[in-house]
């Protein structure tokens, strides 16, 4: 014998369950590629996303800050009319 496990009819299950362990180690690295490739790709449209809602939110402040201004100039000229209107009546 030379060391080798065979059945009666022949078979080297080394030459069968080596290339299969193989083709599953490949397959497993393979599958962690891609999954890791389209985390990254989530991430990436993540921060892109966040960016988009930061410039949003640097855009609505400003935009509140002009409206806070203005109601400031309109409570000024309400209240010269009301004493005008004081003055008048």
């Amino acid at each position: 014998m030379t060391g080798m496990h065979t059945l009666a009819s022949g078979v080297n299950y080394n030459a069968i369950i080596i290339p299969i362990g193989i083709v599953a180690v490949i397959g497993a690295v393979i599958a962690v590629i891609v999954a890791s490739y389209f985390r990254l790709q989530s991430h990436r449209a993540d921060a892109v996303a966040m960016a988009h809602y930061r410039k949003l939110a640097e855009d609505a402040v400003a935009n509140q800050q002009e409206l806070r201004e203005e109601l400031a100039k309109l409570a000024e000229k309400v209240q010269a009319v009301e004493q005008l209107m004081r003055d008048v009546g």
